[in-house]
Protein backbone atom coordinates (compact mmCIF):
# COMPACT_ATOMS: atom_id res chain seq x y z
CA UNK A 1 0.00 0.00 0.00
CA UNK A 2 1.15 3.30 -0.91
CA UNK A 3 0.78 7.04 1.31
CA UNK A 4 1.16 10.02 -0.45
CA UNK A 5 2.07 13.11 1.67
CA UNK A 6 1.20 16.10 0.28
CA UNK A 7 2.13 18.97 1.62
CA UNK A 8 0.48 22.29 0.50
CA UNK A 9 1.62 24.10 -2.14
CA UNK A 10 0.99 27.39 -0.73
CA UNK A 11 2.64 26.54 2.71
CA UNK A 12 6.14 24.67 0.78
CA UNK A 13 6.19 27.74 -1.77
CA UNK A 14 6.06 30.28 1.86
CA UNK A 15 8.75 27.86 3.57
CA UNK A 16 11.35 27.97 0.34
CA UNK A 17 10.91 32.07 -0.27
CA UNK A 18 11.22 33.02 3.48
CA UNK A 19 14.23 30.89 3.96
CA UNK A 20 15.60 32.22 0.76
CA UNK A 21 14.53 35.97 1.11
CA UNK A 22 16.85 35.84 4.81
CA UNK A 23 19.76 34.19 2.94
CA UNK A 24 19.84 37.13 0.30
CA UNK A 25 18.73 39.69 2.53
CA UNK A 26 20.03 42.93 1.29
CA UNK A 27 22.08 45.06 3.65
CA UNK A 28 22.08 48.62 4.01
CA UNK A 29 25.37 50.51 5.84
CA UNK A 30 23.16 50.91 8.71
CA UNK A 31 21.98 47.63 8.60
CA UNK A 32 25.25 46.47 8.46
CA UNK A 33 26.38 48.32 11.22
CA UNK A 34 23.40 47.51 13.81
CA UNK A 35 24.30 43.55 13.10
CA UNK A 36 27.26 43.76 13.68
CA UNK A 37 26.68 45.48 16.66
CA UNK A 38 24.50 42.74 18.17
CA UNK A 39 26.64 39.84 16.38
CA UNK A 40 30.44 40.81 15.80
CA UNK A 41 32.78 38.42 17.42
CA UNK A 42 35.42 40.83 18.90
CA UNK A 43 32.77 43.00 20.27
CA UNK A 44 31.55 40.16 22.36
CA UNK A 45 34.80 39.57 23.37
CA UNK A 46 35.04 43.29 24.33
CA UNK A 47 31.94 43.06 26.45
CA UNK A 48 33.37 40.80 28.70
CA UNK A 49 35.27 43.04 29.61
CA UNK A 50 32.47 45.27 31.24
CA UNK A 51 30.97 42.00 33.09
CA UNK A 52 34.73 41.74 34.59
CA UNK A 53 33.79 45.36 35.50
CA UNK A 54 30.43 44.71 37.07
CA UNK A 55 31.34 41.26 38.62
CA UNK A 56 34.65 43.64 40.35
CA UNK A 57 32.36 45.97 41.88
CA UNK A 58 30.42 43.60 43.61
CA UNK A 59 33.48 42.05 45.49
CA UNK A 60 34.40 45.71 46.53
CA UNK A 61 30.90 46.13 48.19
CA UNK A 62 31.57 42.82 50.33
CA UNK A 63 32.35 43.25 53.78
CA UNK A 64 35.71 41.57 54.92
CA UNK A 65 34.87 38.15 57.09
CA UNK A 66 34.97 37.06 60.64
CA UNK A 67 38.07 34.51 61.42
CA UNK A 68 37.96 32.22 63.40
CA UNK A 69 41.13 31.07 65.33
CA UNK A 70 42.02 28.24 68.13
CA UNK A 71 44.99 27.72 69.91
CA UNK A 72 46.22 24.33 72.02
CA UNK A 73 49.10 24.65 74.27
CA UNK A 74 49.67 21.66 76.57
CA UNK A 75 52.26 21.03 79.64
CA UNK A 76 55.78 19.97 77.88
CA UNK A 77 56.71 17.55 80.72
CA UNK A 78 54.83 14.90 82.72
CA UNK A 79 57.07 15.99 85.47
CA UNK A 80 55.17 19.57 85.63
CA UNK A 81 51.88 17.90 85.83
CA UNK A 82 49.72 18.40 88.43
CA UNK A 83 49.64 15.71 91.03
CA UNK A 84 47.68 12.63 90.13
CA UNK A 85 47.29 13.76 86.73
CA UNK A 86 47.63 12.42 83.28
CA UNK A 87 49.95 14.53 80.87
CA UNK A 88 46.64 15.15 78.35
CA UNK A 89 44.43 16.10 81.65
CA UNK A 90 42.14 19.06 80.96
CA UNK A 91 44.06 20.73 84.03
CA UNK A 92 47.93 20.12 82.36
CA UNK A 93 46.81 22.11 79.01
CA UNK A 94 45.14 25.76 78.16
CA UNK A 95 42.26 25.93 75.12
CA UNK A 96 41.97 29.56 73.40
CA UNK A 97 39.36 30.23 70.85
CA UNK A 98 39.55 33.52 69.49
CA UNK A 99 36.64 35.49 67.13
CA UNK A 100 37.47 38.54 65.55
CA UNK A 101 37.25 40.51 62.22
CA UNK A 102 39.22 43.26 59.99
CA UNK A 103 37.75 46.88 59.24
CA UNK A 104 38.63 48.90 57.19
CA UNK A 105 38.81 52.57 58.18
CA UNK A 106 39.52 56.34 56.47
CA UNK A 107 36.51 55.30 54.24
CA UNK A 108 38.48 52.38 52.46
CA UNK A 109 35.22 50.48 51.69
CA UNK A 110 33.23 53.68 50.37
CA UNK A 111 36.41 54.62 48.03
CA UNK A 112 36.63 50.81 46.70
CA UNK A 113 33.32 50.94 45.46
CA UNK A 114 33.33 54.64 44.27
CA UNK A 115 36.54 53.24 42.23
CA UNK A 116 34.99 49.93 40.78
CA UNK A 117 31.49 51.83 39.91
CA UNK A 118 33.68 54.65 37.87
CA UNK A 119 35.31 51.11 35.88
CA UNK A 120 32.23 50.15 35.07
CA UNK A 121 32.10 53.28 32.87
CA UNK A 122 35.34 53.27 31.72
CA UNK A 123 34.66 49.65 30.42
CA UNK A 124 31.39 50.95 28.63
CA UNK A 125 33.05 54.21 27.71
CA UNK A 126 36.15 51.51 25.98
CA UNK A 127 33.53 49.51 24.43
CA UNK A 128 32.13 52.14 22.72
CA UNK A 129 35.96 53.12 21.59
CA UNK A 130 35.87 49.28 19.95
CA UNK A 131 32.64 50.53 18.28
CA UNK A 132 33.66 53.72 16.97
CA UNK A 133 36.96 51.55 15.22
CA UNK A 134 35.23 48.63 14.19
CA UNK A 135 32.53 50.90 12.52
CA UNK A 136 34.56 52.48 10.12
CA UNK A 137 36.11 49.19 9.09
CA UNK A 138 32.54 47.15 8.51
CA UNK A 139 31.84 50.72 6.42
CA UNK A 140 34.83 50.48 4.48
CA UNK A 141 34.17 46.82 3.60
CA UNK A 142 30.64 47.83 2.81
CA UNK A 143 32.00 50.11 0.39
CA UNK A 144 34.26 47.57 -1.26
CA UNK A 145 31.53 45.36 -1.51
CA UNK A 146 29.44 48.26 -3.34
CA UNK A 147 32.29 49.51 -5.32
CA UNK A 148 33.09 46.01 -6.49
CA UNK A 149 29.13 45.29 -7.50
CA UNK A 150 29.98 49.02 -9.76
CA UNK A 151 32.62 47.49 -11.27
CA UNK A 152 30.87 43.93 -12.39
CA UNK A 153 27.98 46.22 -13.59
CA UNK A 154 30.03 48.63 -15.66
CA UNK A 155 32.32 45.37 -17.25
CA UNK A 156 28.66 43.31 -17.63
CA UNK A 157 27.43 46.54 -20.12
CA UNK A 158 31.10 46.88 -21.88
CA UNK A 159 30.73 43.16 -22.25
CA UNK A 160 27.60 43.04 -23.79
CA UNK A 161 28.21 45.81 -25.79
CA UNK A 162 31.53 44.78 -27.42
CA UNK A 163 30.05 40.85 -27.51
CA UNK A 164 27.10 42.07 -29.63
CA UNK A 165 29.74 43.89 -31.77
CA UNK A 166 31.61 40.71 -32.32
CA UNK A 167 28.16 39.11 -33.97
CA UNK A 168 27.94 42.12 -36.01
CA UNK A 169 31.07 41.90 -37.05
CA UNK A 170 31.34 38.12 -37.76
CA UNK A 171 28.56 38.30 -40.27
CA UNK A 172 30.36 41.56 -41.63
CA UNK A 173 32.99 39.44 -42.09
CA UNK A 174 31.27 36.73 -43.82
CA UNK A 175 29.73 39.37 -46.20
CA UNK A 176 33.35 40.61 -46.68
CA UNK A 177 32.54 44.14 -45.17
CA UNK A 178 35.28 44.09 -43.08
CA UNK A 179 38.75 42.44 -42.62
CA UNK A 180 39.53 39.59 -40.61
CA UNK A 181 41.92 41.83 -38.32
CA UNK A 182 38.91 43.89 -37.40
CA UNK A 183 36.86 40.92 -36.06
CA UNK A 184 40.14 39.33 -34.36
CA UNK A 185 40.37 42.71 -32.42
CA UNK A 186 37.05 43.10 -31.68
CA UNK A 187 37.27 39.29 -30.11
CA UNK A 188 40.35 40.32 -28.35
CA UNK A 189 38.29 43.39 -26.30
CA UNK A 190 35.77 40.97 -25.28
CA UNK A 191 37.99 38.10 -24.67
CA UNK A 192 40.14 40.84 -22.44
CA UNK A 193 37.00 42.48 -20.59
CA UNK A 194 36.01 38.43 -19.87
CA UNK A 195 39.12 38.00 -17.63
CA UNK A 196 38.37 41.73 -16.03
CA UNK A 197 35.07 40.39 -15.29
CA UNK A 198 36.01 36.91 -13.52
CA UNK A 199 38.80 38.77 -11.71
CA UNK A 200 36.53 41.14 -10.33
CA UNK A 201 33.68 38.40 -9.67
CA UNK A 202 36.22 36.59 -7.66
CA UNK A 203 37.17 40.00 -5.68
CA UNK A 204 33.71 40.88 -5.17
CA UNK A 205 33.01 37.31 -3.49
CA UNK A 206 35.70 37.60 -1.18
CA UNK A 207 34.92 40.91 -0.43
CA UNK A 208 31.03 39.66 1.03
CA UNK A 209 32.99 36.78 2.45
CA UNK A 210 35.37 39.64 4.43
CA UNK A 211 31.82 41.46 5.80
CA UNK A 212 30.00 38.74 6.63
CA UNK A 213 32.42 37.48 9.10
CA UNK A 214 32.54 41.36 10.25
CA UNK A 215 28.83 40.80 10.26
CA UNK A 216 29.07 37.88 12.05
CA UNK A 217 26.64 36.25 9.98
CA UNK A 218 26.68 32.57 8.66
CA UNK A 219 24.47 33.48 5.91
CA UNK A 220 24.54 34.75 2.15
CA UNK A 221 24.28 38.28 1.88
CA UNK A 222 23.98 40.59 -0.59
CA UNK A 223 23.91 44.99 0.35
CA UNK A 224 21.61 47.25 -0.98
CA UNK A 225 23.10 49.19 -3.63
CA UNK A 226 20.59 51.60 -4.13
CA UNK A 227 21.45 53.02 -0.54
CA UNK A 228 23.10 56.33 -0.51
CA UNK A 229 24.45 55.76 2.96
CA UNK A 230 24.90 59.55 3.74
CA UNK A 231 24.15 60.33 7.41
CA UNK A 232 21.69 63.74 8.28
CA UNK A 233 23.81 66.15 10.32
CA UNK A 234 25.60 69.52 10.33
CA UNK A 235 28.59 69.74 7.95
CA UNK A 236 29.60 72.72 9.96
CA UNK A 237 33.30 72.23 10.56
CA UNK A 238 32.72 74.59 13.76
CA UNK A 239 29.54 72.59 15.16
CA UNK A 240 31.47 69.30 13.90
CA UNK A 241 34.04 70.16 16.02
CA UNK A 242 32.20 71.40 19.05
CA UNK A 243 29.89 68.09 19.09
CA UNK A 244 33.22 65.86 18.79
CA UNK A 245 34.84 67.27 21.70
CA UNK A 246 32.34 66.55 23.98
CA UNK A 247 30.94 63.09 22.37
CA UNK A 248 33.61 61.28 20.59
CA UNK A 249 34.15 58.11 22.24
CA UNK A 250 38.03 58.55 22.97
CA UNK A 251 37.48 61.94 24.31
CA UNK A 252 34.77 60.63 26.90
CA UNK A 253 36.59 57.45 28.31
CA UNK A 254 39.74 59.59 29.07
CA UNK A 255 37.54 62.04 30.71
CA UNK A 256 36.31 58.75 32.38
CA UNK A 257 39.95 57.63 33.28
CA UNK A 258 40.79 60.43 34.86
CA UNK A 259 37.37 60.28 37.34
CA UNK A 260 38.38 56.57 37.55
CA UNK A 261 42.38 58.57 38.66
CA UNK A 262 40.70 60.59 40.99
CA UNK A 263 39.15 57.61 43.35
CA UNK A 264 42.46 55.91 43.07
CA UNK A 265 43.74 58.92 44.48
CA UNK A 266 41.77 58.61 47.47
CA UNK A 267 41.33 54.45 47.90
CA UNK A 268 45.49 54.75 48.13
CA UNK A 269 45.37 57.30 50.49
CA UNK A 270 42.86 56.05 52.76
CA UNK A 271 45.04 52.73 52.43
CA UNK A 272 47.79 54.12 54.49
CA UNK A 273 45.93 54.22 57.10
CA UNK A 274 46.24 50.38 59.01
CA UNK A 275 43.14 48.43 59.32
CA UNK A 276 42.28 46.64 62.79
CA UNK A 277 41.47 43.68 63.65
CA UNK A 278 39.30 42.96 66.66
CA UNK A 279 37.69 40.48 68.23
CA UNK A 280 36.63 38.17 71.37
CA UNK A 281 38.58 35.66 73.12
CA UNK A 282 37.44 32.29 75.31
CA UNK A 283 40.14 30.71 77.10
CA UNK A 284 40.17 28.20 79.23
CA UNK A 285 43.03 27.59 81.10
CA UNK A 286 43.82 24.80 83.91
CA UNK A 287 39.74 24.05 84.09
CA UNK A 288 39.43 27.83 84.31
CA UNK A 289 37.68 29.69 82.03
CA UNK A 290 39.16 33.39 80.98
CA UNK A 291 37.44 35.79 77.85
CA UNK A 292 38.75 38.68 76.75
CA UNK A 293 39.12 40.84 73.54
CA UNK A 294 42.14 41.37 71.40
CA UNK A 295 43.22 44.18 68.79
CA UNK A 296 46.20 43.95 66.20
CA UNK A 297 47.00 46.61 63.84
CA UNK A 298 50.08 47.32 62.02
CA UNK A 299 51.95 50.04 62.36
CA UNK A 300 52.97 52.30 59.87
CA UNK A 301 56.80 52.99 60.56
CA UNK A 302 57.76 51.66 57.13
CA UNK A 303 55.14 51.32 54.44
CA UNK A 304 52.63 54.04 54.61
CA UNK A 305 51.30 53.14 50.92
CA UNK A 306 53.62 55.93 49.92
CA UNK A 307 54.67 54.02 46.59
CA UNK A 308 50.74 53.42 45.75
CA UNK A 309 49.82 57.06 46.53
CA UNK A 310 52.31 58.69 43.94
CA UNK A 311 52.04 55.94 41.84
CA UNK A 312 47.91 56.79 41.47
CA UNK A 313 48.89 60.52 41.40
CA UNK A 314 51.08 59.86 38.48
CA UNK A 315 48.65 58.19 36.40
CA UNK A 316 45.97 61.01 37.10
CA UNK A 317 48.75 63.06 35.60
CA UNK A 318 49.33 60.58 32.21
CA UNK A 319 45.36 60.62 32.04
CA UNK A 320 45.11 64.04 31.60
CA UNK A 321 48.12 64.04 29.30
CA UNK A 322 46.41 61.99 27.41
CA UNK A 323 43.39 63.66 27.09
CA UNK A 324 45.11 66.99 25.74
CA UNK A 325 46.53 64.89 23.11
CA UNK A 326 43.33 63.54 21.97
CA UNK A 327 41.60 66.76 22.10
CA UNK A 328 44.64 68.32 20.05
CA UNK A 329 44.83 65.15 17.72
CA UNK A 330 41.22 65.77 17.45
CA UNK A 331 41.09 68.76 15.84
CA UNK A 332 43.76 67.92 13.55
CA UNK A 333 41.80 65.06 12.03
CA UNK A 334 38.69 67.13 11.76
CA UNK A 335 40.25 69.98 9.72
CA UNK A 336 42.01 67.66 7.49
CA UNK A 337 39.08 64.99 7.21
CA UNK A 338 36.64 67.64 6.44
CA UNK A 339 39.06 69.43 3.91
CA UNK A 340 39.33 65.91 1.88
CA UNK A 341 35.68 65.14 1.99
CA UNK A 342 34.58 68.46 0.31
CA UNK A 343 37.37 67.83 -2.35
CA UNK A 344 36.37 64.61 -3.07
CA UNK A 345 32.65 66.00 -3.18
CA UNK A 346 33.63 68.53 -5.59
CA UNK A 347 35.46 65.99 -7.67
CA UNK A 348 32.41 63.92 -8.17
CA UNK A 349 30.13 66.60 -9.23
CA UNK A 350 33.05 67.27 -11.48
CA UNK A 351 32.75 64.27 -12.92
CA UNK A 352 29.31 63.80 -14.08
CA UNK A 353 29.82 65.59 -17.32
CA UNK A 354 32.68 63.82 -18.38
CA UNK A 355 30.30 60.51 -17.85
CA UNK A 356 27.63 62.06 -19.85
CA UNK A 357 30.53 63.21 -23.20
CA UNK A 358 32.23 59.38 -22.49
CA UNK A 359 28.64 57.81 -23.39
CA UNK A 360 28.06 60.47 -26.20
CA UNK A 361 31.44 60.08 -27.59
CA UNK A 362 30.89 55.79 -27.44
CA UNK A 363 27.59 55.89 -29.07
CA UNK A 364 28.47 58.24 -31.69
CA UNK A 365 31.53 56.67 -32.50
CA UNK A 366 29.87 52.96 -32.54
CA UNK A 367 26.73 54.52 -35.06
CA UNK A 368 29.93 55.99 -37.08
CA UNK A 369 31.93 52.42 -37.40
CA UNK A 370 28.50 50.42 -38.13
CA UNK A 371 27.98 52.92 -41.11
CA UNK A 372 31.42 52.43 -42.11
CA UNK A 373 32.12 56.19 -41.50
CA UNK A 374 34.93 54.97 -38.87
CA UNK A 375 37.44 52.25 -38.44
CA UNK A 376 37.47 49.61 -35.63
CA UNK A 377 40.53 50.78 -34.01
CA UNK A 378 38.55 54.31 -33.35
CA UNK A 379 35.73 52.82 -31.91
CA UNK A 380 37.79 50.00 -29.37
CA UNK A 381 39.02 53.50 -28.18
CA UNK A 382 36.54 54.68 -27.36
CA UNK A 383 34.84 52.12 -26.23
CA UNK A 384 38.27 51.54 -23.52
CA UNK A 385 38.14 55.61 -23.18
CA UNK A 386 34.45 54.81 -21.67
CA UNK A 387 35.36 51.70 -19.37
CA UNK A 388 38.15 53.68 -18.37
CA UNK A 389 36.30 56.60 -17.63
CA UNK A 390 33.29 54.45 -15.55
CA UNK A 391 36.08 52.93 -13.45
CA UNK A 392 37.75 56.44 -12.68
CA UNK A 393 34.23 57.89 -11.83
CA UNK A 394 33.87 54.78 -9.22
CA UNK A 395 37.07 55.37 -7.69
CA UNK A 396 36.18 58.77 -7.27
CA UNK A 397 33.15 58.17 -5.69
CA UNK A 398 34.41 55.62 -3.38
CA UNK A 399 37.33 58.21 -2.51
CA UNK A 400 34.23 60.57 -1.63
CA UNK A 401 32.51 57.59 0.33
CA UNK A 402 35.67 56.75 1.86
CA UNK A 403 36.39 60.73 2.93
CA UNK A 404 32.82 60.57 4.28
CA UNK A 405 33.32 57.75 6.52
CA UNK A 406 36.87 59.30 7.75
CA UNK A 407 34.44 62.73 9.12
CA UNK A 408 31.94 60.38 10.43
CA UNK A 409 34.74 58.47 12.59
CA UNK A 410 36.73 61.50 13.63
CA UNK A 411 33.98 63.35 14.90
CA UNK A 412 32.43 60.52 16.30
CA UNK A 413 29.12 60.06 14.41
CA UNK A 414 29.69 56.88 12.84
CA UNK A 415 28.07 55.25 16.00
CA UNK A 416 25.06 56.87 15.75
CA UNK A 417 24.53 54.77 12.37
CA UNK A 418 24.14 51.54 14.73
CA UNK A 419 21.48 53.13 16.52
Amino acid sequence: MIFHFKLPVSIALLFVFSHTAKAQEKYTLQRALQTAKASNPFLKTEEYAIGIAQAEAITSKQWYNPKLGLNYINIASQKNAAPNSDLYSAINNQYAFQLGKTFQVAGQRKHKIDMAGKNIAFAKKSYAETERNLFLEIAQKWLEVWVTQKQLDILTSAKNNIDSLVITNQNRYKNQVITQTDLYRTQLLSKQYAIQYKTMLQEHANKKTELRFLLGSKDSLSIDMKDPFLFTGSENINSLLSQSLENRSDITTAKTLIEVSDSNIKLQKSLAFPQPEVGVIYNPQNTIPYWGIYATFDLPFFNRNQGEIKKSVVLKKQAEQHLFTIQEQLQTEIKTAYASYKLQQQNVQNFESVLQQSQSILDNVKYAYLKSGTTIIDFLEAQRSWLETQQQYYEALQHYRQSYFQLLYVTGLINQLAK
